[in-house]
């Protein structure tokens, strides 16, 4: 009981952080239910009566053969392709509004990784790398040759690892409440997840959304065993990595994030940033820090998130004159 509560307080939890998040999809984004067997389906766009509100845009839901698995996707909107990777637990629908206001203006392909949501698990570590394997393979099973990323927290991770083993298919990234190291975390983070259970998912919209399209709900409990074991598992990938990386970056933490706010400064200056823009000129990364946000908040921070990515992706910055 004290870990449960431990767990309600601010600090991070891949598991309340995927709860608290799965909430805000049903909330705010596409009802979850029960997909068909078939590989792919079209939502057909129905043109609107006069005095009526237009058809949602059209969105292609598939599976592909990656890597041994069937990896499921959705594909929102036109434009140029932004590729959206989830935190654990989570499936599409914990994105919300985030994925429908980006579909506005760009073709927004929103994954669901191994073991998540619709993806069914198969006899395979989970990992970092492994994962960012997986969204290459699936970009171009797509055919899609290069497309901005976003991750959030594990989905963060597995972006950072896409810029490094598959930078030519990444143009821009975005991080969101993830680290290069583990001791980007406090200290809190690996203990507390050491603690979940699957029980503490029962009766949350984490273990009800997964029940809903999960090919096995009963693989719940692997899922949780396969995330603790990554995610208290140790890991630091070289700064020469990240200093390599090509791509503009924008990271964004909230204030009160699971991530520490010295991380995420130090990623930034891996990346460029840390100048006197006045006389040096613009880094092409950013770092973003949101105010009274935890790490879970930061996914109900859409009115702040989607101005912010948009502007990002499209190279805009605000006029400035001395």
């Amino acid at each position: 009981m004290k870990a449960v509560k431990h767990m309600g307080s601010c600090i991070w939890i891949a598991a309340l952080a995927a709860a608290v998040v799965a909430a805000a999809g049903c909330k705010g984004g596409a009802p979850q239910g029960g997909e068909a067997a078939k590989s792919a389906e079209m939502t057909a766009m129905q043109p609107a009566e006069p005095g009526q509100v237009p058809a949602a845009p059209q969105v292609q839901k598939g599976y592909a053969p990656v890597n041994g698995l069937k990896m499921y996707y959705e594909i929102h909107g036109a434009g140029k392709p932004l590729v959206l990777v989830h935190g654990a637990f989570m499936t599409v629908e914990a994105w919300g509004e985030t994925l429908s206001e980006l579909a506005k203006t760009r073709q927004v392909i929103a994954v669901e990784l191994q073991g998540h949501g619709r993806t069914a698990d198969i006899d395979r570590p989970f990992s970092f790398e492994q994962f960012a394997d997986d969204v290459a393979a699936l970009m171009r099973h797509l055919a899609v040759p290069k497309a901005d990323v976003l991750g959030y927290s594990l989905g963060g991770g597995v972006a950072l690892q896409m810029a490094i083993r598959h930078p030519e298919l990444v143009d821009k990234l975005i991080i969101a409440s993830a680290t290069f190291r583990s001791d980007g975390w406090y200290p809190e983070v690996q203990k507390t997840v050491a603690t979940i259970t699957p029980d503490v998912f029962n009766g949350t919209p984490t273990r009800d959304g997964y029940d809903k399209v999960a090919p096995d709900p009963s693989g719940f409990a692997g899922l949780v065993e396969r995330i603790k074991t990554a995610m208290v598992k140790a890991y630091a990938w070289p700064e020469a990595s990240i200093r390599a990386i090509a791509s503009p970056t924008l990271i964004i933490i909230g204030d009160s994030d699971g991530v520490r706010p010295e991380h995420a400064v130090e990623m930034f200056r891996l990346l460029g940033g840390g100048v006197f823009g006045d006389i040096a000129g613009m880094p092409k990364s950013r770092l973003a820090v949101l105010p009274g946000t935890n790490h879970f908040a930061i996914m109900f921070r859409g009115a702040w998130l989607v101005p912010m990515v948009v502007e990002f992706l499209d190279g805009k910055g605000p006029a400035v004159q001395m």
